[in-house]
């Protein structure tokens, strides 16, 4: 390749940069004060662009129409963010951090249909910048005027940031509440308002970022969660909380792509190396490396305690008469659904993937609930195992009973290799770290053409004969969804389970007493993906089909908002809100078109009134009637101790 070739992309490589860093710098600012994993970040730069879209359109294609129309843009998405705050994220700072990721999800649905229902399906293409849409020369190659614009935009904002945090008053507060938020409460500070002030910042630069990109991209609707994905990668990496850290790894990503296009296809050894494929996964590389080799990235460091927001787990309580009995009930119920079925045709599968979503809650809940490792990337094991039972059944030949069984063992063996490195991280690093290797498995899953099928995936892959009809697998299905959420309630109330929720509780005091922290979590971590790697076996043969989407990150947080949204603190939450999200999703699919927008504003509902999930109320319940039998009309009945924790 030519060294002007090199130059051109080397500059394409920064101007890509610059905006990553603008979309990382306002989530940086969020996260460092709020302390809020704010997936609705994304849902800004998205209605950046799409504002932008409309009101240059609407101040016509002069100069100042143009530059006027993107500042206007921008302070749009910023009252929006203010809104939002107030209306929705002030009630929850005081929540477990994965409730607030919920609330922030359910926020990204609601902003993508309204998106869909003011603008439409069809992708929007902004205008050109008046008097940039030409090219220079650069070494003989061409190079847009405008990426010129955006690579200064930069160092900028980054210079302006600098200045707001270290030569204002406001700037100082924010880097107070920073390092550390109870003293400066205790100072005195209005923590209300700045919170309001930074996610009002925040979502300035990440709509600022989405409308000067209009006339490079078109507007559509998967840019909310494409560009959260890379605005979290560029964050971790730079060090969550540190403006000059999201600058340096936007630099590093941005430039590291481009030499991965300059590079193209590439022959060692007699093998074609197509390094131009890498840029779907180089992010992420990049993410696994850095975490792996400094755990809080380039330029942060560990942070500093909440006291104010700090979380207790209450402890696991054993089944009453009462949930036995309910449980029995439930499993009689369902053993009735394929005769129901003759009524509702439809019922048999509805519920079948009910259960093999609520065997993938229950086995992310082990991770999150008790075993306190928060994962964005659980359907890399989901993922796994169903191209596991999917490859040995096409390629291999083996029978289906055995790739059934093959599937688990493959998830197995990749959380083996992942979990050796994640149980060395915690908190949103060791979720980040997870959410790597998902993208990392998609990336293999999604190029590898010969083996996985590419993006087509792979077909016909049915049950075996005896189980051709749809009622024999369901009872197969809900046979082994049963027995994994049995055994793992067994594995909860075992001696490994309260050794799982001691590392949570306390790892220095779990050291003391002689447990090896690291080695049990990375068990825990593999018997989670166990449990996975079988509900994604079961699906696979469920659907005859299979595709690079069930790796995807869309599919982790389906597992955490069910999770979530049944109770992360009880054991019957996960396959609650497992039944719940997929009943929701599946009656709103049919309903209107605009599904997303109902569960998103369903899902805050429930976050709101129910901040314990669904199956948290029942738990509440049993915790008030241990405390008072005689008000509760159980005097004189034994009182089951909790589980010590």
């Amino acid at each position: 390749m030519s060294l002007s070739a090199w130059a051109v992309q080397l500059l394409n490589g920064l101007a890509d940069a610059s905006g990553l860093f603008l979309v990382a710098a306002g989530l940086s600012l969020i996260f460092g004060v709020t302390r809020v994993v704010n997936f609705a970040h994304g849902s800004m730069f998205m209605l950046g662009i799409y504002l932008a879209y409309s009101i240059v359109r609407a101040l016509g294609p002069s100069a100042a129409g143009f530059w006027g129309g993107i500042m206007a843009a921008a302070l749009c998405v910023a009252l929006v963010g203010t809104v939002l705050e107030v209306v929705v994220l002030r009630r929850i700072y005081g929540a477990p951090e994965l409730l607030q990721l919920l609330a922030t999800f359910a926020l990204v649905l609601v902003i993508k249909d309204t998106t869909l229902y003011l603008w439409g399906p069809d992708d929007l293409f902004g205008a050109r910048a008046p008097h940039l849409g030409a090219a220079i020369e650069i070494l003989g190659r061409r190079f847009p005027e405008y990426d010129l614009v955006l690579i200064a935009c930069g160092p900028i904002v980054l210079a302006a940031l600098w200045l707001v945090l270290h030569r204002t008053r406001w700037g100082t507060l924010i880097r107070a509440a920073t390092q550390d938020r109870d003293m400066a409460a205790a100072l005195g500070i209005n923590q209300a308002w700045l919170f309001t002030g930074v996610f009002a910042l925040g979502s300035f630069l990440a709509g600022l970022a989405g409308a000067l990109q209009g006339p490079r991209m078109p507007a559509s609707l998967g840019l909310d969660l494409e560009s959260i994905s890379s605005a979290f990668v560029v964050v971790v990496v730079g060090g969550m909380g540190s403006i000059p850290g999201a600058f340096l790894a936007a630099l590093l990503i941005g430039e590291l792509k481009a030499v991965c296009v300059a590079l193209g296809d590439v022959t060692l050894w007699g093998h074609v190396f197509s390094f131009a494929k890498l840029t779907l996964v180089a992010e992420f590389l990049v993410m696994a490396v850095i975490l792996i080799a400094k755990p809080f990235g380039l330029m942060g460091r560990a942070l500093a305690p909440v006291r104010a927001l700090a979380h207790i787990e209450p402890p696991l309580l054993p089944s009453t008469r009462t949930a036995r009995h309910l449980g029995i009930g439930l499993m009689m119920l369902l053993a009735l659904v394929p005769p129901l079925a003759h009524w509702y045709p439809y019922l048999t599968v509805l519920v079948i993937e009910m259960l093999i979503a609520a065997l993938f809650a229950a086995s992310l809940y082990f991770l999150v609930g008790p075993g306190g490792m928060h994962s964005f990337g659980h359907a890399a094991y989901f993922g796994l195992g169903a191209y596991g039972a999917a490859l040995f059944f096409k390629l291999g030949s083996v029978p289906m009973e055995l790739a059934l069984c093959a599937g688990p063992l493959i998830a197995g063996l990749g959380a083996i290799l992942f979990g050796w490195f994640s149980v060395r991280l915690s908190g949103i690093y060791l979720a980040m770290l997870t959410l790597a290797f998902a993208q990392i498995a998609w990336s293999v899953v999604y190029q590898w053409d010969s083996v996985t099928g590419g993006s087509n995936g792979l077909v016909g892959i049915w049950p075996a004969a005896w189980l051709a009809s749809a009622a024999h697998y369901y009872y197969l299905t809900l046979s082994l969804v049963l027995a994994g959420i049995l055994l793992l309630r067994r594995i909860l109330f075992a001696p490994f389970g309260t050794a799982v929720r001691a590392c949570r509780d306390s790892p220095l005091r779990a050291e003391a007493i002689g447990i090896d922290v690291r080695a049990v979590q990375w068990a825990a971590f593999v018997a989670a993906s166990l449990f996975c790697g079988m509900a994604g076996a079961l699906y696979a043969f469920s659907k005859g089909s299979i595709s690079p989407d069930v790796l995807y990150v869309n599919r982790s947080i389906d597992g955490l908002v069910m999770v979530l949204l049944g109770g992360v603190q009880t054991l019957a939450g996960p396959w609650v809100g497992a039944a719940l999200f997929t009943w929701l999703a599946d009656t709103a699919t049919r309903v209107t078109d605009y599904w997303r927008f109902w569960l998103g504003i369903t899902i805050l509902v429930l976050v709101l009134a129910f901040p314990n999930g669904i199956a948290g109320i029942w738990q509440q319940w049993q915790l008030w009637r241990a405390r008072h039998p005689a008000r509760a009309g159980a005097k004189g009945s034994p009182v089951v101790p909790p589980v010590v924790r």
